[in-house]
This record gives C-alpha cells, sequence and structure tokens, in this order.
C-alpha cells in the first residue's frame, strides 16, 4: 500500500484531471488513483474515470464538452439502421471505439467515446476523403452500440430462430481440448442448427447480463430462463425435441460425458464472446423426471467491478470494512444465501490489499474471479483437494492473506481461527442469516468462544438489491401508516420520495443491474463479552443495535430514500 500510495502522490494531474477536481467532480487523491490506473490501463483519464465509475458519465462528458469543443450526443437518439456504416470498416469501428453516425455534404458526423482521440479521426478522414466532425457521445454506450453493429446476429431473437429457421453463423468459438473418440462422432451427429441455437443462448444471456442460463426440460416443452439482476425470466420455451440435443451439445463444449443421464454431472467450459471477450461458465446437470436440467452459471470476470468503494456500503460500513482489512493479523466474516455478492465484497478486499509485498492465496470452490497476483486455487474433491486441505498447505508457503471460500465444517473453522490468531489477515464466508447469527454459527459447530471473540475482527452480512432505471422510475405514495410501520422516522414523511419500477426499452422489468445492502459489525469489547459468556443471537443483536450499527433493512431503507432501489425490492431480500 506505501508503494502504491507513493506512485499515485508522484503522478502528475493532466489539465483536464485538475479542472475536474476543481468542479467537484473528484477529490485530488481519487483523481490520482484514476490517472495511476489510467497510465497502468493505457487509458485516457476521462474514460479511465468513467470507467471505474469515480464520476458521473453525464457530468464528466458536459466538461469533456466544454473543454475539448466538442458537441454531445445521446447516442440512444440515433438509428443505427439509417446510420453510414459503410464508410468505415467494422475493424476501425472496434479498434478505435467510434461509429459514423450521420453525412452531411462532405462531412462526416463521427461518434466518438474518446475526445483525446484524434488518430482515429485523421484516420476515417484519410480513408473517407471526408472531413470528420467528432460528437461526443457516452462511452459505455457506445460499447454496448457497437456489439451491436459488430456482431449482426444480436437482433434475431431465439423465436425467431426457432420458428422461422434463422440460423445465421454467430462467430462465437470453443477453448476446450480437441475432442476424441465417441464424442467427436456423437458431435457430427447434432446438425448446425442446434450448434448455432445454443450459441444464441449464450449470446444473449451474456448481452443481457444474465447470471445464470436454466435449461428445464417438461413433458411437453423445454423451459430455458435466463437469471438477471438475481430474478429469473423467461428466454424461450423451445419444443421437448431439443431439449436432448440443446444438452448434448453443451455437455460436448464443457466436456462432460453425454452418454451418462442418469448421475449430476459439472464441468466448465470457455468461449471467445467477441475478439477481445473470453467468458467462463461452469456447467452442472442434474436428472429429472422428464430428462436432464442444466443449469450453467456465467462467470463474466471482466464486468466485476472489484473496486471497494462502489459495493454499495455507506461511509461508515466501509470504513469499518477497510479499517479490518488493513489490520495485519484477524478474520473478515462475510455471511449471506448463494448469489448475495458475497464472493465480490471479499475480492473487492483483496484488490485493496493485492500488492508487492504481500502474499495472497485464496481457496474456492470454484475460483469464479480471476485476479493477478493472487495465487487462486480450485477445490477437488476426488483427489481429495478440500479446504481444510489447501488451508493446511497454505501455511506452509509464508502467506500474508488467506481467502477461504467457505467455511462448511469445523475443521476449515479451526484452521482458518488458528490461521488469523497467528499472524494472518483470513477473509472467508459463511451461510447464515445475518451478521450476529455467524457468531453463534461458530459457536455451534464447536468452535470455542474465546478462539471466536479472539479472532474475529468483523463479520458483515448483505444481500443484493435490484437498481432502479433513473430513465423510467416514477414516484409511488404509500399511506403515512405504512411506512412508519416499515421502519421510517416521522420526520423523514415530509420530504421522502418513493420511487416504483416501470419499464423501458433500456432496462429489465424497470430495473438495471445491483447493488448491496449491508449489515457491517466490527468485533467490540462489548460482542466479545457476549460471546465469550456464550450469548444468545438476540443477546447480540441487541448489542450491535445499541452501537449504531444498521441491519440490512435499515441500510435497505436508506437505498429506498435514496432512490436507488423499491420498497418492494427490500422487503423481498430482506422479509424471512
Amino acid at each position: 500500500m506505501i508503494d502504491t500510495q507513493a506512485q499515485q502522490d508522484n503522478v502528475s494531474l493532466p489539465g483536464f484531471a485538475r479542472k475536474m477536481v476543481a468542479k467537484g467532480l473528484l477529490n485530488e487523491a481519487n483523481a490520482r488513483e484514476v490517472m495511476t490506473n489510467a497510465i497502468r490501463e493505457n487509458r485516457s483519464f476521462y474514460l479511465q474515470s468513467i470507467e471505474q465509475n469515480s464520476v458521473q458519465a453525464v457530468a464528466a462528458t458536459c466538461l469533456a464538452s466544454e473543454e475539448f469543443g466538442i458537441p454531445v450526443l445521446d447516442i440512444d437518439s440515433i438509428n443505427t439502421e439509417s446510420a453510414p456504416l459503410q464508410h468505415v470498416s467494422e475493424s476501425i469501428m472496434e479498434k478505435y471505439h467510434v461509429m459514423p453516425l450521420y453525412i452531411r455534404g462532405q462531412r462526416l458526423y463521427l461518434g466518438i467515446g474518446d475526445p483525446g482521440n484524434t488518430v482515429a479521426m485523421d484516420e476515417i478522414k484519410f480513408s473517407t476523403g471526408l472531413k470528420v466532425i467528432p460528437i461526443l457521445v457516452d462511452p459505455r454506450k457506445l460499447a454496448r452500440l457497437l456489439d451491436d453493429i459488430i456482431e449482426p446476429d444480436s437482433n434475431t431473437s431465439l423465436a425467431d430462430i426457432v420458428e422461422e429457421g434463422n440460423l445465421g453463423d454467430i462467430d462465437l468459438t470453443t477453448e476446450v481440448d480437441e475432442l476424441t473418440g465417441a464424442e467427436e462422432e456423437l458431435s457430427l451427429q447434432i446438425d448446425t442448427p442446434i450448434v448455432r441455437f445454443v450459441n444464441k443462448i449464450l449470446q444473449d444471456a451474456i448481452r443481457k447480463s444474465a447470471s445464470d442460463i436454466h435449461i428445464e426440460p417438461y413433458e411437453r416443452l423445454t423451459r430455458i430462463r435466463f437469471r438477471i439482476d438475481g430474478v429469473l425470466h423467461d428466454a424461450i420455451n423451445p419444443p421437448m425435441g431439443l431439449a436432448h440435443k440443446i444438452v448434448a451439445r453443451l455437455k460436448i463444449l464443457s466436456q462432460l460425458d453425454i452418454a451418462e443421464r442418469r448421475l449430476p454431472q459439472d464441468g466448465r467450459m470457455k468461449l471467445a464472446f467477441s475478439r477481445n471477450r473470453t467468458i467462463d461458465f461452469r456447467v452442472s446437470t442434474i436428472p429429472t423426471l422428464f430428462g436432464e436440467k442444466m443449469v450453467i452459471r456465467v462467470l463474466d470476470t471482466g464486468s466485476a467491478n472489484l473496486r471497494i468503494d462502489t459495493i454499495g456500503m455507506t461511509e461508515k460500513q466501509l470504513t469499518a470494512y477497510r479499517v479490518a482489512a488493513l489490520q495485519p493479523h484477524g478474520m473478515i466474516l462475510v455471511t449471506g444465501p448463494t448469489g448475495s455478492g458475497k464472493t465480490v465484497s471479499l475480492y473487492s478486499a483483496l484488490n485493496v490489499l493485492n500488492t508487492t509485498e504481500r502474499n495472497i492465496s485464496s481457496v474456492e470452490d470454484p475460483v469464479e474471479i480471476y485476479v493477478s497476483g493472487i495465487n487462486q486455487v480450485s477445490i477437488n474433491l476426488k483427489a481429495g483437494l478440500t479446504f481444510a486441505t489447501a488451508l493446511r498447505a497454505f501455511l506452509r508457503q509464508d502467506p500474508d492473506v488467506i481467502m477461504v471460500g467457505e467455511i462448511r465444517d469445523l475443521e476449515t473453522a479451526e484452521i482458518s481461527i488458528k490461521a488469523a490468531q497467528t499472524g494472518h489477515m483470513v477473509l472467508s464466508t459463511l451461510h447464515t442469516n445475518d451478521a450476529p447469527s455467524s457468531l453463534t454459527r461458530l459457536a455451534n459447530m464447536g468452535v470455542a468462544p474465546f478462539n471466536i471473540a479472539s479472532s474475529i475482527s468483523v463479520v458483515i452480512a448483505q444481500r443484493l438489491v435490484r437498481c432502479l432505471c433513473d430513465s423510467c422510475r416514477e414516484i409511488k405514495k404509500y399511506p403515512a401508516e405504512a411506512l412508519l410501520q416499515i421502519g421510517f422516522k416521522e420526520e423523514e414523511l415530509d420530504t421522502l420520495e418513493i420511487y416504483e419500477a416501470i419499464g423501458c426499452s433500456g432496462c429489465t422489468g424497470g430495473f438495471r443491474g445491483r447493488t448491496g445492502i449491508f449489515e457491517v459489525m466490527p468485533m467490540t469489547s462489548a460482542l466479545s463479552d457476549i460471546v465469550m459468556a456464550a450469548g444468545s443471537t438476540v443477546e447480540i443483536e441487541r448489542q450491535a443495535r445499541i452501537e449504531g450499527i444498521n441491519s440490512m433493512r435499515q441500510s435497505g431503507l436508506l437505498k429506498v430514500k435514496q432512490g436507488i432501489t423499491t420498497l418492494e425490492e427490500v422487503e423481498r431480500v430482506t422479509t424471512g
């Protein structure tokens, strides 16, 4: 951390960065961090600031327009069908992240995401013979639009493929070992339409930012669903006759035994989604009454934002998390159900700790986020590589920081706690409903109360709530009595504005993306005394509220008050 901070302090800020600081869009420390990352990623300060979510894209774009003298346009208003795309090759559009918007006489108006990208304008001017007029657009919206343009089959729906046989080739290549023997012979029996249909399923799931794909066979149809922002949505219901072929194709891609249909199987595959983007998938099958059900977890590590200040914590919660993470030893526990973002929260802390002077090792089931600088191990039960086995090996490898994917048993818990007590920082997850119950869960596993109290630094419980779409959300009125009963204070009601989800073309059911709601409970002396005395979950929770620690419900209501999510969404993830 010292070396990184020194590097940031020595970085000189360009004029645009200083103007951002002067306008209050960034403080100087954040600006230097952005500039350091921009140099490392070979990217402009403007693009890096938006990529890191350090500033609001609209504010940064307006300031860049003023600074560089380039007009701004909302690219959502452009009809791509009438855009003069034929004047600029796909390779140039992809290389420079630009898009021709329209032509007026001898002038080509070019949408650009980076106002300093003069090389692209010079090259396009030379190749077209036209005068190039730059128009500044949101770089993230431009990237999504270019994906649709460069991958022309993206607008073809799955229903079109099934009903009309519209099966244009999709450039989706595998990076698995070559098929051999019976597998190769069976792959030839699967017709090309099925190959293209499977490719389209994966492509649609990635474009819609789905975290999981469910393929479920029933008596008369096959149901395919995508989990988007934590909620399942129907994608298509192809005929039952396609189910076996779809599953067989995916089994081949993930190197599973396609002849075995009686037992569950697990596999992985890696697909090149585009020229610069490779995505991993974790595949699981299980036999059901009408065939094999398959669930595919989309491991898009490129889309994971691992900055600790963007996961959704309040300033107070973030400070407690940072303080615990930067201690030389101790344990950080993150708890919550499957799919609640625990891994991203842990990796956001590891991202802070990931410096040259630290040796960091992690053991997970399986590794879902690949990070350079961290020694990552996937458990292998068949080979005897368990969490406990890996932990013992880590302790012989001079570790500074250890991450354990999950504490599942007493053996793993005891080794983790011993590591935390002997000069190591340990981060792990536990499956409980809230922070106070995590401490009693460890005690119920058989861990001695003294070891719990002396090793735990902070316990974090979390859930993910869907974020409202800014373009279509609307204010919704609720009875005052209901708001008071839910947990709002009477003095808040006069200025309280609660929004509801409406839905538009730019979102999914009125929501776009997710954020976390947290209960961050540092281990204070009072809480330690309760744990040492074998206190109950109720006693621990009561003390946490006395110390001003917000429950997840209270954190969720704060997000509602800020207009980030809906009341119904908080109820959905915190009830029960």
